[in-house]
């Protein structure tokens, strides 16, 4: 009950030594070329041919495209103030220690997303925990800017 043909074992090696020999011979082919005269075309940068020069209607494209970041993950810290101390003191440094900020009490607090300031804003507490009322905010353009830093 056969059609006439063999059943032989496909061996994989045989595959792969005609696939080594075809890419052999392939590689040997341009060097075998005579090398291009003066009349060579002139190379572009990759640059160039990469990324296109923007065209000047890039703001309008600007809102079309904000969806596509929308769900990246951004750092928000709330700033109580900032101080400088000298490394002797921070070493003297115990459980019970206060160091002293420069803002002020009642003072607003700095709103920063990825450690640029984008609000200001006063301390409330929310079910026992803290949060942030924002007092000042800077405009949804100015913010994407400056993340764009």
């Amino acid at each position: 009950m056969t059609d006439g043909k063999e059943d032989k074992p496909v061996d994989p090696m045989d595959d792969w030594a005609s696939a080594l020999a075809e890419q052999t011979s392939a590689e040997a082919a341009p060097a075998a070329t005579p090398a291009p005269t003066a009349a060579a075309p002139v190379a572009t940068p990759a640059a160039a041919a990469v990324f296109p020069p923007l065209a000047q209607d890039a703001p309008t494209g600007f809102h079309n495209d904000i969806g596509m970041i929308l769900d990246i993950p951004v750092q928000l810290t709330v700033e109580l103030g900032r101080t400088k101390v000298p490394i002797k003191n921070l070493l003297q440094l115990a459980q019970g220690s206060v160091v002293e900020l420069d803002g002020l009490a009642g003072e607003p607090m700095d709103v920063l997303v990825n450690g640029y300031l984008i609000a200001q804003g006063e301390v409330v507490v929310v079910n026992d925990k803290f949060g942030i009322r924002l007092t000042d905010i800077i405009t949804p353009s100015e913010r994407i800017r400056k993340l764009n830093k």
